[in-house]
């Protein structure tokens, strides 16, 4: 992750502001160089902090995140977007005023680590974002595997499978060094052991003690989800 992302946390409820700083503090790259509790006092202090990003509550009286959001993309230096809020309904709304995730209250620290991991590649992101390809070394040849067609990835036995739409392969990358290329893409980790692409679910179905399966399109496997992404998981599929 880059060194010292700049954040202001807006919010204007003290305790979820606190919340959310407390958190965000766990991880050393973050800096909080400032909080608002309103729209009129967030434009202000990105104006005159110029964060790296602006984590915003959507629900605030007067002015609300998303009218914020609208204001501060017209800025000479946008500050990047993320929409915090109890209420999954306003996800459409946030990603059309180009925020780049979108957390849920009450937080989670795998949530979190999941919008930090997309502004790190939102960050360094470079041709694999523009091509849509990704190289994976075979029998000493490169293949360009179209982003588009995984279906998901998965590490076992200390092997990273990709399942693609035409087929298998192995990489020596980790699940998490494969996460941080795909992150700009569609792809979201629904376990520990397993990385998919949102584009191609199909069906999410209640398993046990608060875990799901999730079924993908052109796939007799059926994914396990841990219970601790599947409030992240179900943001991101129902926006």
């Amino acid at each position: 992750m880059p060194s010292n992302i700049q954040a202001l946390v807006v919010d204007d409820e003290r305790y979820a502001r606190e919340e959310l700083i407390f958190l965000l503090g766990r991880h050393p790259n973050v800096k909080i160089i400032g909080e608002a509790d309103s729209g009129d006092s967030a434009i202000m202090q990105a104006i005159r902090l110029q964060p790296d990003v602006v984590f915003l509550d959507v629900e605030m009286p007067k002015m609300n995140g998303i009218e914020v959001a609208a204001v501060l993309k017209e800025l000479k230096n946008p500050p990047k977007i993320i929409f915090a809020t109890a209420y999954p309904q306003f996800a459409a709304e946030a990603f059309r005023v180009n925020a780049i995730d979108y957390l849920l209250k009450p937080y989670e620290e795998e949530q979190i680590a999941q919008t930090l991991k997309r502004i790190q590649v939102k960050e360094t992101s470079g041709s694999i974002h523009q091509l849509g390809k990704l190289a994976i070394e075979r029998d000493g040849e490169i293949v360009y595997v179209p982003i588009s067609s995984i279906l998901y990835s998965c590490r076992e036995d200390n092997v990273t499978r990709i399942v693609t739409q035409a087929g298998e392969h192995e990489v020596k990358l980790t699940l998490k060094d494969l996460e941080t290329r795909l992150i700009p893409f569609s792809f979201y980790r629904i376990h520990k052991s397993y990385l998919v692409n949102l584009l191609h679910v199909s069906r999410l179905s209640p398993w046990f003690n608060g875990a799901y399966q999730l079924e993908i399109d052109g796939c007799t496997d059926k994914l396990s989800v841990s219970r601790n992404y599947v409030k992240g998981l179900r943001a991101k599929l129902e926006h």
